[in-house]
């Protein structure tokens, strides 16, 4: 088993009890960015698709897409998320799990219209999470993925300070990723980049009397070409060429 694999085993039973205040999902400003990026991957997911959701971690965002309608296969390393995702979404008849290796998965070539993950792939290695994720999707499929931007100051020092990793509470291998090498590991993995933009401004430690204030200084910072580039997250939409 893969190094990385492993410790993101680790990760997961360490964080079990605590993973979605460790993912900064918890509290005023994280529940806002959390709905932001909701709304941003399911609109762009057609009712009925076929959809492997990568990383499926306590089933946060498996809950929305089981409640929209979709198809889902969802999928995780670490048996003590998935069990949390798995109660979280009983009463999904469309949602099913499983524990497997994103590099690797059960599904048939072609088999999925869409793969989508929150913050999941800087846990991956890239390279060979996107050979895969080519593979399993349809000429015409969809990759879907909000992930942290390390161009933003403060990802850039959580990322790369050790001190800094352990405290935030991040996994050993995780990282963040700058959008020009993204987008050219997306070609070549034989996925056309249709967008690929910084987003958020919302600090998820953000007080809940200043949320709505942040939230509106942060759609102004976005509009503002170099500025943007500074923003926590990326919005990462690519596309299986159709022969």
């Amino acid at each position: 088993m893969d190094q990385r694999i492993r410790n993101e085993i680790a990760h997961g039973a360490l964080i079990a009890g605590r993973a979605e205040e460790v993912w900064n999902w918890s509290g005023p400003a994280g529940r806002r960015r959390w709905l932001r990026r909701v709304a941003m991957l399911t609109r762009l997911i057609p009712d009925g698709s076929k959809v492997l959701e990568v990383g499926c971690g306590t089933g946060l965002f498996t809950a929305e897409l089981g409640s929209s309608r979709f198809q889902t296969t969802s999928i995780d390393v670490s048996i003590d998320l998935l069990r949390q995702a798995r109660s979280r979404c009983v009463g999904h008849p469309g949602t099913s799990f499983s524990i497997q290796n994103a590099y690797a998965t059960a599904l048939r070539t072609g088999s999925v219209d869409v793969v989508v993950g929150m913050s999941v792939l800087h846990h991956l290695e890239l390279a060979a999470a996107l050979r895969e994720f080519q593979r399993v999707l349809r000429p015409g499929g969809r990759l879907l993925f909000s992930e942290p931007n390390m161009l933003n100051p403060i990802i850039l020092v959580q990322k790369n300070v050790p001190w800094v990793k352990q405290r935030a509470g991040d996994s050993p291998d995780e990282t963040a990723f700058v959008r020009w090498p993204l987008a050219r590991a997306l070609r070549a993995a034989g996925l056309e980049v249709e967008r690929l933009e910084p987003f958020d401004f919302l600090h998820p430690s953000t007080p809940g009397a200043a949320v709505e204030a942040v939230d509106r200084l942060s759609g102004w910072l976005e509009a503002i070409p170099v500025v943007r580039e500074l923003a926590g997250s990326l919005f990462i939409v690519a596309r299986k060429p159709i022969p």
